[in-house]
C-alpha cells in the first residue's frame, strides 16, 4: 500500500463533510468497494459549492453551463469498513479560467487512518454548445477567494 503525504498547503482553506459508510458502499465481505469513496468525493464537492453559495441543484441551470470532470485520479490507502466514519477535506488546488482542480482527502474517522485522496480536475463547458467557456464571473470570484490561503 502507498504511504499517504498530506500536501495540504499551510492556511489553506478547507471544506469538511462526514457520512458514515452504509450497506449499499461495501461488497460481500463489508469493505467499502473503491467506487464509494467517490460517492464521498462528490458529496464533499457538493457541500463546498453549497459553502460557496451555488449550490448544485440550482447553479447550471442559474449560469447555463456543466463542470464535466476531465481527469481524475485517486490514491487508496486504507480499507474502511459499514459503520465506519469518513470525513472528507476538500480544498481547492488551482483555479484557472476555465478549469478547476481540487483534492478531497478521506479520513476515516473511526480507525484515525487516511482511507483514500482523490484529485479531480472540471472544465467548465457551455450546456447547449457542450464547447469549452470561461467559469462565469461570480463563481470563478468565489473560487479564487477560497483558494486564497491564510
Amino acid at each position: 500500500m502507498p504511504q499517504f503525504r498530506d500536501n495540504l498547503p499551510p492556511g489553506a482553506r478547507t471544506f469538511e463533510v462526514q457520512q458514515t459508510v452504509q450497506w449499499a458502499d461495501v461488497d460481500a465481505a463489508g469493505i467499502i468497494y473503491f467506487v464509494a469513496y467517490w460517492r464521498f468525493q462528490e458529496l464533499a464537492e457538493m457541500r463546498f459549492f453549497e459553502e460557496l453559495g451555488f449550490p448544485y441543484g440550482s447553479v447550471f441551470d442559474d449560469f447555463d453551463f456543466w463542470f464535466p470532470r476531465v481527469r481524475t485520479e485517486a490514491e487508496y490507502y486504507a480499507p474502511a469498513l459499514m459503520g465506519d466514519v469518513i470525513r472528507a477535506r476538500l480544498h481547492l488546488e488551482k483555479v484557472g479560467a476555465s478549469s478547476v482542480r481540487w483534492r478531497t482527502v478521506l479520513f476515516n474517522e473511526s480507525t484515525g487512518v487516511v482511507a483514500a485522496a482523490i484529485t479531480m480536475t472540471v472544465a467548465c463547458m457551455n450546456r447547449r454548445t457542450r464547447a469549452s467557456m470561461p467559469i462565469p464571473p461570480p463563481i470563478r470570484a468565489a473560487l479564487v477567494e477560497a483558494a486564497v490561503t491564510e
